[in-house]
């Protein structure tokens, strides 16, 4: 019984159980059990390696205080090994949600056409500033009522009272000899329609003027 008690470990038991067939066997060996450093070392050298480990590095003078050390490292460890198992299961729900949000997201959509007559078409027109000069929108930089040019067709010879094209659309805008319409079977003859005529409007100073208007009027 005594080489039973020298040979003796924790193995698979407790700690507690391990303390208890410790402590009915060191009674065949009174020489070590006499004195409690030995007889503390030998618990502690029979416990499980990754208690003992935990219990060598420090100086337990009984064998009590021991036990609570061995006791109390046996229960941290259990806590560790349960919350080890719980994080192991948490991937394995997490990976098959992600496999179903994967197949959702897999399945096959019907394509949608959409014909060139429902597109809108989207034009970015050209914007353009009033001049402050001439009142007018136009092109480029420079205004012709400022550098003193015609205002119909920017020449610097002439005003836009003398413009060429002025002129020139107003003969192409003088009206063709009337036709006398046949008077009708019955009834009083038709008073013939006068034609209409055109004017050509310009003003001596228009490149003084805040806004300048040209144009056609019909009369």
């Amino acid at each position: 019984m005594e080489q039973e008690f020298l040979s003796l470990t924790q193995g698979s038991q407790t700690v507690l159980e391990y303390e208890a067939r410790f402590s009915e066997l060191s009674k065949y060996a009174p020489h070590i059990v006499e004195d409690e450093r030995r007889k503390t070392k030998k618990f502690v050298m029979g416990l499980k390696p990754s208690l003992r480990t935990r219990l060598v590095a420090f100086d337990h003078r009984t064998l009590d205080e021991a036990l609570s050390a061995a006791c109390r490292q046996e229960g941290e460890m259990e806590q560790y090994l349960e919350e080890k198992k719980a994080s192991q299961k948490r991937p394995a729900t997490t990976f098959q949600l992600q496999d179903k949000k994967k197949i959702v997201y897999q399945t096959p959509q019907k394509p949608v056409t959409v014909s060139n007559s429902q597109i809108p078409s989207v034009r970015s027109p050209g914007v353009r500033k009033e001049c402050p000069h001439c009142g007018k929108t136009h092109g480029g930089s420079e205004c012709w009522l400022v550098a003193g040019r015609c205002l119909k067709c920017g020449s610097s010879d002439h005003k836009i009272k003398d413009c060429p094209r002025l002129q020139q659309g107003a003969q192409r805008g003088a009206p063709a000899p009337a036709v006398a319409a046949a008077a009708p079977a019955t009834g009083r003859p038709r008073r013939p329609r006068a034609p209409a005529q055109v004017f050509a409007l310009a003003r001596e100073d228009a490149e003084q003027a805040e806004h300048v208007t040209e144009g056609t009027v019909l009369l």
